[in-house]
């Protein structure tokens, strides 16, 4: 990943899809925001008590940062529903206009200028672009959503609707808790016995390298697959974690085509 800086905003991109001149993408810090502490400074989220104006502002920075005409945000329930966008809501870059609030953790669309927005504090961002059908996927990759397979589930629904093929797609797994911090002390009853074998030390599992298994089951080839390897708990200058702080903000996972 690569550390930029626009509008006063820092954010990481991937060279993986950087090659990709029709989309843009970001992963953004907390940092350059409007919101106070203990959401310093650049919460993306409503949800976590951090004053709606800030947050409002907050969000229009990200959709300025990236020249956006439109932001889509969705209430994110650890769930695995994929909703597709298939025409513009016009959100005015804040997530709160007319209409009933999309709902969901993966979200998907063929539509320029809708960037699709994942927020997180530990949890996996994880894009999917296809660049022969043009359709870009966000998934928010919490744990309860990776043992349900959200990431099988976004690709199907790409692959029915778009006629994606998953040999086509390029896949970034975001900045998200490691598995030097994934704890599970409850696993044997949180987590089912085919997901064991990704355990670690002692009750420690290693929640990337399932996404990477998901995403070539799924069809998308090995070498198509990145990971940013940054622990959202061991990088606190950077990314919120719920693991490390429990009241914090949410960073933004952005990617969209132009």
């Amino acid at each position: 990943m690569i550390l930029h800086h626009r509008n006063g905003l820092a954010y990481f991109e991937y060279s993986s899809l950087k090659k990709f001149p029709e989309i843009r993408h970001a992963v953004f810090t907390r940092h350059s925001g409007h919101s106070p502490k203990p959401f310093d400074s650049l919460n993306s989220s409503f949800s976590v008590g951090d004053d709606a104006q800030c947050v409002r502002k907050n969000r229009d920075a990200i959709r300025k940062c990236l020249k956006a005409e439109e932001l889509v945000f969705t209430r994110q329930v650890h769930g695995a529903d994929v909703q597709v966008i298939e025409s513009s809501r016009r959100r005015g870059g804040d997530g709160t206009g007319p209409g009933p609030p999309v709902e969901g953790d993966a979200l998907v669309t063929r539509l320029k200028q809708t960037f699709l927005v994942i927020q997180v504090a530990d949890c996996q961002a994880i894009f999917l672009y296809d660049p022969h059908r043009r359709v870009v996927a966000n998934i928010h990759a919490g744990w309860r959503s990776s043992i349900r397979n959200i990431v099988g589930r976004t690709i199907d629904v790409m692959r029915e609707r778009f006629a994606v093929d998953p040999r086509d797609l390029t896949a970034a797994i975001g900045p998200s808790l490691g598995p030097c911090c994934a704890e599970f002390i409850h696993y044997r009853q949180e987590i089912p016995p085919s997901y064991w074998g990704y355990r670690l030390a002692e009750n420690r599992f290693d929640f990337w390298s399932i996404s990477r298994d998901q995403l070539q089951a799924a069809g998308v080839p090995e070498e198509n697959v990145v990971t940013s390897d940054l622990c959202t708990r061991c990088h606190p200058q950077y990314f919120y974690s719920y693991r490390g702080e429990k009241t914090t903000g949410r960073f933004a996972a952005v990617i969209g085509m132009v």
